[in-house]
Parts: C-alpha cells; structure tokens; sequence
C-alpha cells in the first residue's frame, strides 16, 4: 500500500476542515543526493509535509514554495510543492550546526512564501519567523497574514515525515461554534508515533472518536525535480551574451549543479554560443 497520501477531510455542519499526510518514499526520494545531519533532515522534513498539507488547502494550479532564510548557520531551507502535489526540497547552511534545534540555527530568520500560477502573476510574502518551530512559524504567518486559523502537528525521523492540519474557514457557516475549540484540544493529544504510523482513517478515529468526520479520498505525493536542460538554456539566454561568453572564457564551458535533485547539467563553448546564434552580436570564438 503507497503511505505517500495525503487525505483531506472535513467536520460535518462546522466551518473547520482538515488534511493528513504521509511522505515516505517520496521524502526520502527528494533527498537521496543530500546528505545532511539528522537533525536537519527532521526539520525539512517538517517543512515538506507542512508544505504539502497548505498546499492542498489552496484553489491553485501551480506550486506552493515555502523558504526559510537567515543569517544564521542555517542559510536556507525551501521546498516546493505542486498542485498535484509533487514535492522537491533543499537546504544550504554555513558551517556547522551547533545544536539540535531550530532557533540554534537561525539569526535574522525570515518566512517567504511564493505563490506561482501556471497563469497569472506571482505573489509572495515576506514575514520574520516567529516561534521556535515549523509548526508555530506557519501558524503565526496563516493567522498574522491570511487571517485564518490553523494549527499544524508535523514530525519527521528518519525518511519519513507525517503531519495533522486543521483550519477554521472564515465566512462559513457554522452549525457547531464549538467545533474549533473541541478539535484543537483533541488533536493536541496526537502523539509523533500515531501520526507516524497510523493510517488517516484510524489516526482521524483515534483522535475524534465522538466526532462526525467525513474523510475524502487520498491524493499521492510524488518527490519530483523540474530542472532540466531546456530550463539550464533558458537562464543561459536571460544571462545573456556578455555573461556567458565570461564564463566560457574563465571555465571553457557552463557547469551547473541542480540543488535539488544534484543532476548535473555541462553546456561546451559551441552550445553555448548557438543559444545567441540570432544575436545582433558579433560573436568571435576564441
């Protein structure tokens, strides 16, 4: 039976719904090329299910991209999750990390959030972190810069990750005002082990047994990179002329390295120069 799944569901005659999601082999698949401490592979971990379960949350055909930034010695932490909910993920850190907790690692920190449609104009928001932890970072953004209620239970260890969350939709109505109220207090009794190894079915009836729960059918989560030579080209032409012919000039070719999946991409002096073969510029090979 695939785990990757994430299932939504929803509280009869209340305005509070609800996903869970598993990420097993899609997790460790999205960072089989990047080796990295454990305690970093936790928190990405964290953040790649936290990103999977928003982004099921959101009328959007495009992708979800959650950054972490700092100053500190954790520079960058960012996944990407599509509408179909395929997931890549990567991080950067400068040095050692000291500790083995978020905030150790973290100076300066900042929340961007990126909204691509496949059509129309991007959005993106820009907070400071506040909390000691995914779960709470994004919780304090939702409410602070979308004004919606919601609360994250997230856990990860080893290659897996799993996670538990609840919204309260504003403007819906609402039959049961205590429902958010109940809910949160019962969702707080999960513990990493049931969210890890139970399937949403049985971790929805553990946790709300005296709940009227509809629970919608699974959607599969897929580790995915979308680089490719065609996008390696296509940034070589936004660079432009001047540019490349300086890498060439001090490399003898463009090498680049996709952070994500770790393939590596080499474009030679002639492919190089056939990208600007409609230039106005006069282009000498040396």
């Amino acid at each position: 039976m695939n785990r990757d799944q994430l299932h939504p569901f929803i509280f009869e005659h209340s305005a509070v719904r609800g996903n869970c999601a598993h990420l097993d082999q899609s997790f460790a698949t999205a960072l089989q090329h990047q080796p990295m401490a454990p305690a970093l592979k936790k928190v990405i971990g964290e953040l790649a299910v936290a990103t999977t379960l928003l982004t099921s949350t959101l009328k959007l055909d495009g992708k979800l991209i959650l950054q972490l930034q700092s100053k500190g010695a954790l520079q960058l932490l960012v996944v990407e999750c599509t509408s179909t909910l395929d997931i890549r993920a990567t991080a950067k850190t400068r040095g050692e990390l000291i500790g083995s907790h978020l905030p150790d690692w973290i100076e300066a920190g900042q929340l961007v959030i990126t909204l691509m449609p496949r059509e129309g104009e991007p959005y993106q928001g820009i907070v400071p972190l506040e909390g000691d932890s995914i779960a709470t970072m994004l919780e304090n953004y939702m409410l602070r810069s979308q004004q919606i209620d919601t609360r994250l239970w997230l856990c990860a260890e080893g290659d897996q990750a799993a996670g538990l969350l609840l919204q309260k939709l504003p403007q819906v109505a609402d039959s049961d005002a205590d429902c958010w109220n109940r809910v949160q207090h019962l969702a707080g009794t999960v513990t990493d082990h049931e969210l890890m190894t139970l399937d949403t079915e049985r971790l929805l009836q553990t946790l709300f047994a005296e709940e009227q729960v509809r629970l919608f059918e699974g959607r599969e989560i897929r580790a995915f990179c979308s680089c490719s030579m065609t996008n390696v080209t296509n940034m070589l032409q936004m660079l432009g002329l001047a540019e490349v012919r300086s890498i060439l000039d001090e490399q003898g070719s463009v090498q680049i390295n996709c952070d994500f999946c770790n393939k590596h991409y080499l474009v030679d002096e002639d492919e190089a120069m056939a990208l600007f073969k409609d230039a106005d510029d006069v282009i000498i090979k040396h």
